[in-house]
């Protein structure tokens, strides 16, 4: 007997110890299935000791082997292992997390044989001897098969065409395991890209594309160009440069309302092997896109940030594109930023890392200002597109219905009898976020997390948009028995509702998550917008970023004020962010867009500056005021995360925490290290648990790592009654 360490799918920071019998092959990096505590559960190998902590006859001997080599290629394995050790994850949490369902499962990764159907002797015969000839559709599937066999389930025919062909003894099934074909060989003589749909260059996308290819190796570019100014099209060319060597691309996007449209416009320039990745994939189909990528069969895949961590034959570049969304930050499980690992893992493997965005990350310039990243700006709209025309409207001199100034009401007619499209944003799902009552003030609330449950009108139910509970509306009210509920605040359902009756003759499409739940949803609605069938669109974020609406020349963000005044530092730079990218969805083609901002607070410096100057101006002052107050980019931050449904077990576990960092703190010498908490979270429950948190501050990246590596060193989390979350480089301190 031999020991094996492995990396269980659990949140602990260890490994565990097994035996392994002699003949069994296994290496670092393999599936073993092993027997936990009444379970069976599968394993990843990552050491084999020479003897173990626990003496012998207390270890268990490993249930069976899934895979005698690596189930990760070097690349992947050490991007994993070094990611898990920067955000101080459980190894396990991070292997696992990188792999289809399906493996994780314990199945096979060796892609299976597939079922085809073929010609019989028989077959053969009746296609010469015409006996097929009154069944008109079998004759072309035998037809169809004496060409080639096609595999059983696919949907050239109907399914009772193949069985009435099996029941007579025409056709047979056989089974055959598919070799994977690389990309370059399923190109054969198809040119590689589609020139008709290559556009040409102005003259600022050209020197850019130029100082894209002009760097050989590991160089992480900053692509900071104004909505509209061709950045997808400087992909497009460098993607094509990087296929032409032979290599293959990752291109990630932050949601997955992005991908049919980066999809449609990838596919209409290449002859090549696409594929997607994203959680509106099955299980079998990720498994496949995994397989393909792996083998090589794959030319680019386009997904959001888990694909980052798709096991690649030979990748050449990476593209990150919006790299300012938060989406790219993990907030469950192992807390990653696919930005950050992005360019990790583009220094690892020597090759080039594109971060593209119209409002870029104040970390990004900030490593641009350094010279880590190569800072390339765009400051032209392509095209004969000019840049929008951006205005407040003073909510306090206007009357407003349903969210809706006369002001804004007039431009949308103005601009609807054009013959273009208006775009409407609000963040806000639902009809309404609050039902309260008239006669006492009573507000419908989540039992669970004390938050006010949204109003939704189409569906009949109170929402919470926090833990998803639901309940029906209620008819009266909890506390004085009134029937008298009313409904107070805007959701994008309301504005829609409004909009309808306001504009009967002009199609209103609403793109949010509701609307967009079922499969297809989404695609239905662009297309309706890209064919003018809509007029009016409203949306919340899924539609405020990456779209191309070429016919859109009004956009209106309804409450601005509402991201005016926050508690979390990085509000301004979400809400400046917010509007740029906003705004930039009118005037895209010829057209000259305009922008209406609704607000009470005109006069607020924030828009005054967005307006006035610009984004740039606003990040370079944001920047400036982060570095006075010592906040990241100019620190590093690592936030503890307690929830209990015992208020006070939670709040008892992070002031321990505080305790032993206070302890280091002087043991170390670190004067630097800020300790700010424990304190309730500004959200402080939420599905009945009690949260409670803990910053670490420290102006030294490489210090607050090594405290956050003694702590897990010389730390155990034993409490069942509280669970602990650590999340380095936090972007959401609520």
């Amino acid at each position: 007997m031999k020991f094996i360490r492995v990396a269980l799918a659990v949140p602990l920071m260890r490994f565990f110890d097994y035996l392994l019998p002699d003949e069994l092959s296994v290496e670092v990096g393999s599936r073993v299935w092993v027997p936990f505590g009444r379970q069976k559960r599968v394993a990843i190998a990552v050491d084999f000791p020479v003897r173990s902590e626990l003496p012998v006859n207390q270890l268990k001997q490993i249930t069976a082997v899934l895979d005698e080599k690596t189930i990760f290629n070097a690349p992947t394995w050490t991007l994993l292992n070094w990611a898990a050790g920067y955000y101080q994850a459980p190894l396990g949490d991070a292997l696992f997390s990188a792999l289809p369902v399906k493996l994780r499962n314990g199945e096979s990764a060796v892609k299976k044989s597939k079922t085809f159907w073929k010609l019989t002797a028989l077959g053969e015969q009746a296609l010469t001897d015409g006996s097929l000839n009154r069944a008109k559709k079998q004759a072309e599937a035998a037809k169809a098969l004496s060409l080639a066999p096609l595999e059983k389930g696919n949907n050239a025919f109907a399914a009772g065409i193949w069985s009435a062909l099996k029941e007579k003894a025409l056709i047979t099934e056989f089974e055959q395991t598919v070799e994977s074909v690389s990309w370059q060989k399923t190109l054969g003589e198809l040119p590689l890209t589609k020139a008709k749909n290559r556009l040409t260059l102005n003259k600022q996308q050209a020197l850019a594309l130029s100082r894209l290819l002009f760097q050989q190796g590991f160089r992480a570019f900053l692509l900071d160009g104004v909505t509209g100014s061709g950045k997808t099209e400087i992909y497009l060319q460098f993607i094509e440069e990087t296929l032409k060597k032979g290599r293959q691309v990752l291109v990630l996007v932050p949601e997955i309302g992005l991908t049919p449209q980066t999809v449609n416009r990838f596919q209409a320039r290449f002859n090549v092997e696409i594929d997607v990745l994203h959680s509106n994939l099955n299980d079998s189909q990720r498994l496949q896109v995994w397989q393909r990528a792996r083998s090589g069969q794959s030319a680019v895949i386009i997904g959001t940030r888990s694909a980052l961590f798709t096991q690649f034959h030979d990748l050449g570049a990476i593209i990150l594109d919006e790299e300012h969304d938060a989406s790219f930050k993990q907030q469950d499980g192992w807390r990653y930023h696919a930005r950050d690992l992005a360019v990790v893992y583009a220094k690892q493997l020597n090759i080039p890392v594109i971060l593209g965005s119209a409002t870029p990350s104040l970390e990004s310039l900030h490593n641009a200002n350094q010279g880590k990243y190569t800072h390339i700006i765009l400051s032209q709209r392509a095209g004969r597109a000019t840049a929008a025309h951006s205005r407040l409207i003073d909510l306090k001199k206007q009357s407003v219905v349903n969210g809706l100034s006369g002001e804004l009401l007039r431009k949308m007619d103005e601009h609807l009898q054009k013959g273009n499209q208006v775009l409407l944003f609000l963040n806000r799902r639902g009809f309404a976020p609050v039902l309260l009552c008239h006669e006492c003030g009573w507000i419908a609330t989540c039992s669970h997390c004390d938050k006010p449950l949204t109003y939704h009108q189409q569906q009949r139910v109170m929402r919470c948009h926090h833990c998803a509970s639901q309940r029906p509306i209620p008819m009266q009210c909890a506390d004085c028995g009134s029937t008298h509920l009313v409904t107070t605040g805007l959701g994008t359902e309301q504005l829609e509702k409004a909009l309808k009756a306001r504009f009967p003759q002009y199609g209103v499409t609403r793109i949010d998550r509701d609307s967009t739940a079922r499969k297809g949803k989404l695609e239905n609605h662009l297309n309706n917008i890209k064919q003018g069938k809509s007029r009016i669109l409203i949306g919340t974020q899924m539609l405020a970023k990456g779209h191309h609406f070429p016919d859109v020349t009004l956009v209106a963000l309804i409450n601005v004020d509402s991201s005016l005044f926050s508690m979390d530092f990085r509000a301004e730079e979400r809400l400046a962010q917010l509007y740029v990218q906003v705004a930039g969805r009118a005037g895209r083609a010829e057209k000259q867009g305009e922008v209406l901002l609704q607000t009470h607070y005109p006069e607020h410096p924030l828009l005054q500056r967005l307006l006035h100057e610009g984004y740039a101006a606003f990040a370079r002052d944001a920047l400036q005021m982060r570095h006075a107050m010592g906040l990241p980019p100019f620190s590093s931050q690592a936030l503890f995360k307690a929830q209990s449904r015992q208020s006070e077990a939670a709040e008892q576990l992070l002031t321990r925490i505080a305790d032993y960092f206070q302890q280091w703190k002087q043991v170390k010498n670190q004067p630097h290290l800020q300790i700010l908490g424990a304190m309730p979270a500004p959200f402080a429950k939420k599905a009945d648990q009690f949260r409670w948190q803990l910053l670490l501050q420290h102006p030294s990246r490489i210090e607050l790592q090594r405290a956050l590596a003694d702590f897990h060193r010389d730390w155990e989390h034993k409490s069942s009654q509280v669970r602990l979350n650590l999340d380095v480089d936090p972007q959401d301190l609520s």
